[in-house]
């Protein structure tokens, strides 16, 4: 397929190396992320032994919605990643639940709660981390459903 032949011609394009470099990046960071939470909730000794006892406080006081929340956050983004591998148009709804989570989720760490307090210069940074690659895989995903790569 040449870049000029129209999309729904039944000839699916090549996968592009940059889907598998992307791909494989988002499910590595994704999967940080889905350790963090299990972690998280599992309150595992080696891993939560790192925060301050206010932090840990903060952790497991979330509310359930705000829980809830981070959840489809992460598995979304986790599903997203996979979808995106399997080049699948899916990725692009999973994205996007993972971003309404991301944003459900920053409301209660940054205005509900005392999240924001705790956060030094290194964390809000992470944030912004968190919240760029977040928009950029559903930009990302909606391109190549856009372009056809993803079915």
């Amino acid at each position: 397929m040449t870049a000029a032949e129209p999309i729904g011609t039944g000839i699916r394009p090549r996968t592009p190396i940059h889907l598998w470099i992307v791909g494989v990046l988002a499910l590595l960071w994704n999967f940080m992320g889905a350790f963090d939470y299990l972690a998280t909730q599992m309150e595992l000794e080696f891993y939560m032994s790192h925060f301050s006892e206010e932090q840990l406080a903060h952790f497991y006081g979330f509310p359930k919605w705000a829980v809830s929340a981070w959840a489809f956050a992460v598995w979304g983004a986790l599903v997203g990643s996979i979808g995106l591998l399997l080049r699948r148009s899916w990725s692009v709804w999973a994205f996007g639940i993972s971003l309404a989570g991301l944003v459900i989720t920053s409301i209660y760490n940054l205005g509900l709660s005392d999240g924001a307090k705790m956060m030094g210069t290194g964390e809000m940074i992470f944030t912004v981390a968190i919240w760029a690659i977040a928009v950029f895989l559903l930009w990302y995903s909606k391109q190549q459903a856009k372009a056809g790569v993803l079915v």
